[in-house]
């Protein structure tokens, strides 16, 4: 993380209000692991964030009126995510958002009791970072972005019904993400291939695993949700194009800038989700009582254009299954 930049976005917040303001503020602190500080606003085109942010000012929360929100980024770098929980606590904000892996989220957990934080993570339970859904305990409530590997089984279902010979596929995930979905793979009937990405996750290294995707003859591409992939989806959109590799994307986002096609979570109601929580805990729930939200609808969308530029023809049962179709 670079210091100097939090200090400049969060000292500008202060400095523009009075002091007596400042000392009745409420304060969010928002952590990603991944996504830059700059990106974390409503104007950013995040969809994530624009729901966000669009939610809280619904519910009378605005930024520099009455409300702080101090933005961190561990940049990628899990090696960083152990220190910026610590520097967020230290901070002792009203409420946390943790935002990417589940690693973050579990080091937030290592350092406070007692800081309430509402996370996005997967399989939470399975985790170990609540202890129920419906009653999570402790001081961490939030959204699971998956339901199960039954939902990964529908993702290569739905690329097989448009690449039906894809049986050898690649899984573009971390180390982290690939220790835990490792185990769960066998039951998907394909052959999975290619390398998890190792820390630093970077440029050269998405380059350096789409090189040995190519090498063991991946007919298709899973793409998992991780919060990293996202603060770097136009990399990962052009080196599939690049790569000639049918891909299916946990989000809308990643086709809209031109990949195939996507299956997963409608992210401004996320960000609603988020935004809700928040405004429930600053105005004195506790977050063991909140129960954590998992997603019950997922939208299909298909790029056409990039199927005709991958020779690829989508049957109509395909298209009538879709939700929105980009021609």
């Amino acid at each position: 993380m670079r210091r100097r930049e939090f200090i400049t976005v969060v000292g500008g917040a202060i400095a523009a209000w009075p002091h007596a303001a400042f000392g009745e503020a409420q304060r969010i602190a928002i952590a990603s692991d991944s996504f830059p500080v700059s990106k974390m606003t409503e104007t950013s085109g995040d969809p994530l964030f624009q729901g966000l942010f669009s939610e809280l000012r619904r519910l009378g929360y605005v930024e520099g009126q009455g409300l702080l929100i101090e933005r961190y980024s561990g940049g990628g770098h899990a090696s960083r995510y152990a220190d910026l929980a610590r520097e967020v606590v230290n901070r002792d904000p009203d409420v946390i958002i943790s935002i990417g892996s589940n690693t973050i989220t579990l080091d937030f957990k290592a350092v406070t009791t007692t800081i309430p934080i509402v996370g996005i993570f997967h399989l939470p339970v399975e985790a170990g970072i609540v202890t129920s859904l419906a009653h999570p305990g402790g001081n961490i409530t939030g959204l699971s972005v998956d339901v199960g590997p039954e939902q990964w089984g529908k993702r290569i279902q739905l690329l097989q019904q448009a690449v039906p010979q894809a049986t050898v596929l690649g899984f573009l995930q971390s180390q982290a993400s690939r220790d835990w979905w490792g185990p769960k793979v066998s039951d998907w009937g394909v052959t999975l291939v290619g390398p998890p990405l190792n820390n630093p996750i970077d440029e050269a290294e998405y380059r350096r695993v789409f090189a040995a995707l190519v090498h063991d003859r991946a007919e298709g591409l899973l793409v998992d949700s991780e919060d990293v992939h996202v603060a770097i989806l136009k990399l990962i959109v052009a080196l599939a194009e690049k790569s000639r590799l049918p891909a299916i994307y946990p989000f809308k986002m990643f086709v809209q800038a031109g990949g195939l096609m996507s299956y997963g979570i409608d992210l401004p109601v996320f960000g609603h989700s988020i935004a809700d929580m928040v405004g429930q805990i600053l105005k004195g729930a506790k977050a063991s009582e909140i129960p954590i939200r998992q997603p019950s609808k997922f939208e299909l969308v298909i790029n056409l254009k990039t199927a005709k530029s991958l020779g690829l023809t989508i049957p109509a049962t395909l298209l009538v299954a879709a939700d929105e179709v980009i021609e």
